[in-house]
């Protein structure tokens, strides 16, 4: 029987091509989203993949969605925690509720998810957990004290959770993705992405299907012995 994995987030973007990724390696894939019905419905017909509403913020919802997924789909054994979202401006200009925003769905997100899926991988000795962070969780970045932070603590919420997990055969870890072309990426100024991209040594943005590539390694069984680690996918543009 085929392993289940979801997809936080995972209608969209970087996420709807983890989904197609972790597919094709022969995975039972299951996307949630947030709220775009239109935008899920069209994932679903064109790929396939079953599309589950919640809002990975709200504890219960989590909890009962999960419930879900196991009950319909079955036993949930990859979790990849992609859903976030931004909320950018300076410190003068953030308002709580901005800060507050983004912390619980980066960063609080991943907490509820695998409080939901965690115990039963470890009830059956494998699991994979991946969590995608930033390189601006790494690197800092001007006008996002929230989301700099939030990816910051997902990369050492998956070093804390992957000393839980490992005796247990369950591997955590981290992506931090560089500028990959996305529509969040598009949204940016064309003066300012050239500036980017400029600083980017290989001369592009990234695909969200090389993001993709390194997730379904992380979540395959070669992977057992990774755990605790941060993939750095950006071209070159942060290396520590």
């Amino acid at each position: 029987m085929a392993r289940v994995a979801i997809v936080t987030g995972g209608t969209r973007g970087i996420g709807r091509a983890i989904c197609e990724a972790l597919k094709a390696e022969g995975l039972t894939v299951v996307a949630n989203y947030a709220g775009n019905e239109e935008k899920a419905r069209a994932f679903t017909d064109e790929t396939g993949i079953p599309a589950y509403r919640w809002d990975v913020g709200e504890h219960e919802e989590v909890l009962e969605g999960c419930k879900r997924v196991e009950q319909e789909v079955g036993p949930i054994d990859v979790l990849v925690n992609n859903a976030g979202i931004t909320r950018d401006g300076t410190l003068l200009k953030m308002s709580f509720q901005d800060w507050y925003d983004v912390m619980r769905i980066n960063l609080g997100g991943c907490f509820n998810m695998a409080k939901a899926c965690f115990p039963g991988m470890k009830d059956r000795s494998w699991g994979r957990i991946v969590n995608i962070g930033s390189i601006n969780g790494q690197a800092g970045q001007y006008g996002q004290v929230n989301y700099a932070a939030a990816k910051s603590g997902i990369h050492g919420f998956t070093k804390a959770l992957a000393q839980e997990g490992a005796r247990f055969g369950v591997t955590v870890n981290a992506i931090a993705p560089g500028y990959i072309d996305t529509e969040m990426v598009a949204a940016v100024p064309e003066a300012v992405l050239e500036k980017i991209v400029a600083r980017i040594p290989v001369g592009r943005l990234g695909h969200a299907e090389e993001i993709a590539r390194a997730v379904a390694f992380l979540s395959s069984e070669d992977a057992g012995f990774i755990t605790g680690s941060t993939m750095s996918v950006n071209g070159g543009q942060h290396m520590y």
